[in-house]
């Protein structure tokens, strides 16, 4: 950037960043790259007039970028990732598309998605719903841990497309093809415009099996229903399933991202009370309570159940405990 003439900056600004509202104060004021590489957010609001915080921003974030690519360590992997793609590819995996014209407007890519806070969301972008600011924030959080590589992102998505894995990398939209497979197809169109990826199924602590099915839209007297969704998420969160992702995940980023997701881990285990329905315990008494299983569906007490179900030696069911006799 520092070579750069008048006609590449301004090309630059034009093509690349997609800011062609600013092209005329520009080229008044910004005659070579080096005089952009020293630009200011104060030299952006008055000298270029930019008055929008977030395109001051994402103009400061780019020449920052561009300043570091000097000394030939090269651009961020999210400089590759522009507002068009942010807007409308990244918001569609989110889950969140009714967001698009509000991205657009305020022209978010990469660089700017990885400075965005909750505050910022409410702000500056309009994003008042509270669990829409988490959804995004985590799906950030994935392309932090990712290091920005859409390539590398893209590739995770598709060895999991068919398969059960990974559910950390899946999109709103193989979330809702993984209700479909496990017969809650009825339910599965209840989480469009939800904001619910793979993102936040595994990443937070509070979202649980009650979360997903008042999502889902399934009443809360179907306790079938619950525990069979209880079920699938369990399943979904089996030992094969969380090292295959953990290992695949984990084995592309960087060093630093792998210690911050581990220690954001070890945090969630410590710190939630609820646990996430993906890293609940097999043998949990209060997840079976909680759905109400076994008392809504007219179940003996258990003294009952141990008189009417005698286990003589030779009986097939003499090796079950009689709660799995009850419930078949």
């Amino acid at each position: 950037m520092s070579l750069w003439r008048a006609g590449a900056v301004q090309a630059w600004l034009e093509v690349v960043m997609g800011m062609p509202m600013y092209l005329r104060a520009c080229s008044e004021n910004v005659k070579s790259g080096k005089v952009l590489l020293g630009l200011t957010d104060e030299d952006l609001e008055l000298g270029l007039g930019i008055s929008n915080p977030i395109h001051r921003r994402k103009l400061r974030l780019a020449i920052e970028d561009y300043r570091r690519a000097e000394g030939d360590q090269g651009l961020s992997k999210a400089s590759e990732m522009d507002h068009h793609w942010v807007a409308t590819s990244w918001l569609s995996d989110v889950g969140l598309p009714q967001y698009s014209q509000s991205f657009q407007t305020h022209l978010v890519d990469g660089r700017v998605l990885n400075s965005l806070s909750r505050r910022d969301l409410e702000r500056c972008l309009n994003i008042s719903d509270q669990f829409h600011q988490t959804s995004l924030l985590l799906a950030i959080q994935l392309l932090q841990i990712l290091n920005f590589d859409k390539e590398a992102l893209q590739a995770q998505r598709a060895k999991c497309e068919h398969q059960d894995r990974d559910p950390i990398v899946w999109t709103s939209h193989r979330v809702m093809k993984w209700i479909r497979d496990i017969d809650l197809k009825e339910f599965a169109d209840s989480l469009q415009g939800k904001g619910i990826h793979g993102g936040v199924m595994v990443l937070d602590p509070s979202f649980d099996t009650d979360a997903m099915a008042k999502a889902l839209g399934i009443p809360s007297n179907k306790h079938m229903l619950h525990r069979h969704l209880y079920e699938e998420m369990k399943s979904l969160a089996g030992p094969s399933s969380n090292a295959e992702s953990g290992s695949e995940v984990l084995g592309s980023s960087s060093p630093v991202a792998v210690n911050r997701l581990s220690e954001e881990r070890v945090s969630m285990r410590r710190s939630a009370d609820r646990k996430s329905p993906l890293r609940l315990r097999a043998n949990s008494h209060s997840a079976d309570r909680g759905l109400g299983f076994h008392g809504s569906c007219g179940s003996l007490p258990r003294e009952a159940r141990v008189q009417a179900v005698p286990r003589a030696k030779g009986s097939p069911m003499h090796t079950f405990k009689s709660v799995e006799i009850t419930n078949v």
